[in-house]
């Protein structure tokens, strides 16, 4: 999955937006004002090609133990809450993208449900 494929997919989803919160080279991806996806744009120029995902604690361990070196404790992120996924490590695009309707899904469900509800009628 190259960036601009990762940018569409996520933009694709509702209410999403995205951000440089931190400096110009993160891009962040967030549902409602909340974060679901990261991706550092200078190492994507260098061939690092990584995004952080939010994750089901008890699925962030599973997958690291499943794909060791390919996906990681989130990179300069809570370890129990997120992963650092490499994209271009023999990662089909089917299971990226099913990760990151899981760390959509999975930041919407702990929205307000005054949020919610503005979501649904967005």
């Amino acid at each position: 999955m190259e960036i601009d494929e990762l940018r569409d997919y996520c933009l694709s989803k509702k209410g999403v937006t995205e951000e440089f919160p931190f400096d110009e080279v993160t891009l962040v991806f967030k549902v409602m004002n909340k974060m679901f996806c990261l991706a550092g744009l200078e190492k994507w120029e260098r061939g690092e090609k990584t995004i952080n995902l939010k994750c089901n604690p008890e699925k962030a361990i599973e997958l690291r133990e499943q794909y060791d070196g390919t996906v990681i404790g989130g990179f300069h992120s809570n370890k129990k809450h997120w992963n650092t996924i490499y994209t271009d490590r023999d990662m089909p695009r089917e299971k990226l993208q099913h990760w990151i309707n899981h760390s959509y899904d999975l930041v919407v469900s702990k929205l307000t449900r005054k949020d919610k509800e503005i979501l649904k009628n967005l």
